[in-house]
């Protein structure tokens, strides 16, 4: 269950219960807020600890808005299967295509690329690139772990979660984030193998970290640490 508050300093505030959280958790996203909270939990409790910390979240929002890049040729952006190439071209409209794992984004070139109306257009289409690229690849990597280390799924599916890379249900159903394919190749497969493991044991307790290590090398921690330092969003990724 999901609610949507809108503060006028803070933003967006999405306020998300979910059955498997102890406590009440706030990320600081770019376009909002993300509070987690525990399904016992009311959402006025909720904001009511988001108020406690109002301080610490405007802090870390201006954080993330000032270490904002641009997409742009001079910080090539690379994803799990395409690299992205900006390109100015005498035509009216943009042009984007992916190909050989390359994805081209032609614009006119009376426009500044580095304006937030341009980087909005860029955004969407390396989204676009991401999704489609998402379907092509992560359900037959999903497969072949599966086979590989005897798991089993009931089914796959790609979303737009920006709050976390993937999640698994009670009847084995597995959810991918497209954002996972801005994960280098080794990270992808662990959060892969997390889901599959989520397919034996639902919680995060000794048993599931030792399933997880079984499969990882015994680097579960240290893989689910690096995971972390990475984020989903397309304006911090160089």
């Amino acid at each position: 269950m999901k609610k949507t508050i809108i503060d006028n300093e803070l933003g967006t505030i999405i306020l998300t219960k979910n059955s498997r959280s102890k406590k009440i958790i706030i990320r600081i996203k770019n376009d909002c807020v993300a509070v987690t909270l525990p399904e016992r939990s009311t959402y006025e409790e909720a904001l009511k600890f988001v108020e406690t910390k109002r301080d610490w979240i405007l802090t870390h929002k201006n954080k993330l808005k000032t270490s904002r890049k641009n997409i742009s040729n001079e910080e090539p952006f690379q994803t799990l299967t395409f690299s992205v190439k900006l390109q100015s071209a005498d035509r009216k409209n943009y042009f984007i295509s992916l190909k050989n794992n390359l994805l081209t984004i032609e614009y006119p070139n009376t426009i500044n690329p580095e304006t937030e109306n341009a980087q909005k257009v860029f955004r969407k289409a390396i989204e676009n690139g991401l999704r489609h690229e998402a379907k092509r690849v992560l359900p037959d990597m999903l497969s072949a772990l599966a086979k590989q280390y005897g798991f089993s799924f009931t089914e796959v599916k790609i979303n737009s979660s920006k709050s976390r890379w993937g999640s698994c249900s009670s009847k084995g159903s597995i959810n991918l984030s497209f954002y996972m394919m801005l994960l280098p190749e080794h990270l992808v497969k662990y959060v892969l193998l997390h889901e599959l493991c989520h397919t034996k044991e639902m919680n995060h307790g000794v048993k599931f970290w030792r399933l997880l290590d079984s499969v990882s090398d015994n680097k579960a921690k240290q893989l689910a640490n690096e995971t972390k330092k990475h984020s989903t969003f397309l304006s911090f990724r160089a």
